[in-house]
């Protein structure tokens, strides 16, 4: 338990930093903000994103998952306005480092699933589904 806890911490403050690093209007001062940010926004998706995620499921199904983005970019400019050390310039740069950590976070289910696995395995069909290979 407390491995997956510092393996998503450091795996968090990981997209954190590549956004630093594309994103002109996000930055930090060291690598020890960085961390507090990733620690603090971990906090926030475990506390304050349910939460959300609940209130807005109407306008997440009607605009089909993307304002499930909006709600990402509330919680990283939360965890930046929370953090000292840790800044985002707009919420338009905080929209980006959303996309740019959900990006991620897709590449990297792909790549723990390949190396763990040897495959990607999208759907994974119960008994009495048909068996299709996506």
């Amino acid at each position: 338990m407390l491995i997956g806890f510092l393996l998503i911490w450091l795996v968090t403050a990981l997209g954190l930093w590549v956004v630093t690093i594309l994103v002109p209007g996000v930055n930090t001062r060291s690598a020890g903000d960085l961390m507090l940010a990733a620690l603090v926004l971990g906090a926030i998706n475990a506390v304050i994103r349910p939460l959300l995620w609940v209130l807005t499921m109407p306008l997440t199904v009607l605009s089909f998952g993307m304002f499930a983005l909006i709600i990402n970019a509330l919680m990283i400019k939360l965890a930046a306005d929370l953090v000292p050390g840790f800044e985002i310039d707009s919420f338009g740069n905080a929209m980006l480092a959303a996309v740019i950590m959900a990006l991620l976070a897709i590449v990297g289910f792909i790549f723990l699933q390949w190396f763990l696995f040897d495959a990607v395995f999208w759907i994974q069909m119960g008994p009495g589904h048909p068996h299709f290979i996506i």
